[in-house]
């Protein structure tokens, strides 16, 4: 029987998202990875050289899911609410993927971080899809298209980034995702308007 690399490399990548997003990568633990993905841990190391190699593996993959369930193409960026209810949506469902962007922030020092290049170019990409919806006059051109990109990506990840604060602002209404959603799509129609 053929052995399964790619389906092993999907297991270990998956269960690591969970072990890293709980503990960090310096907390998280070899062996529970391995034994969550039910796969003998030395394949950790075959695959992905050391434990850092696995949490930039894991980073580089769950941003690249991110980017295909939320595109910002040029023909759409003109709706940048309903761009930001989509990732809303994702962060929502994708809970420890805003974990996992904390703990490579905490552990950053200034070095290159996983796929950054490629990482850069994605954002840019958005940038780029903002700037021409401000050039045809979709949106308000009064910030500059880096600054609105980078607000509403902040806006749509916040809710989840400090859930404590959402309560302690809104009351009953953190209690509703749906609601909560509703109130980033206004703030954000509000940002697009030219003035």
């Amino acid at each position: 029987m053929a052995w399964d690399t790619e389906g092993t490399k999907r297991r270990l990548l998956e269960a690591a998202v969970y072990e890293f997003a709980e503990r960090g990568p310096d907390g998280a633990r070899v062996a529970a990875i391995a034994a969550r993905a039910c796969i003998n841990k030395e394949r950790i190391y075959q695959y992905f050289g050391d434990k850092q190699g696995l949490f930039e593996a894991v980073l580089t993959d769950q941003l690249a899911q991110l980017a295909a369930a939320s595109p910002l193409a040029a023909d759409k960026a003109g709706d940048l609410a309903e761009y930001a209810g989509h990732v809303f949506d994702y962060h929502r469902t994708h809970p420890q993927f805003l974990r996992l962007l904390h703990w490579e922030g905490l552990q950053t020092k200034g070095g290159e971080l996983p796929a950054e290049s490629a990482r850069a170019s994605h954002y840019a990409e958005k940038v780029a899809s903002v700037a021409a919806a401000q050039r045809a006059g979709k949106l308000t051109d009064d910030v500059a298209a880096g600054y609105l990109m980078y607000a509403v990506a902040a806006l749509a990840a916040w809710w989840f980034a400090v859930p404590q604060v959402v309560r302690m602002v809104l009351g009953s209404d953190a209690e509703d995702p749906d609601a909560l959603r509703a109130g980033l799509v206004n703030l954000v129609r509000r940002l697009e308007i030219r003035n």
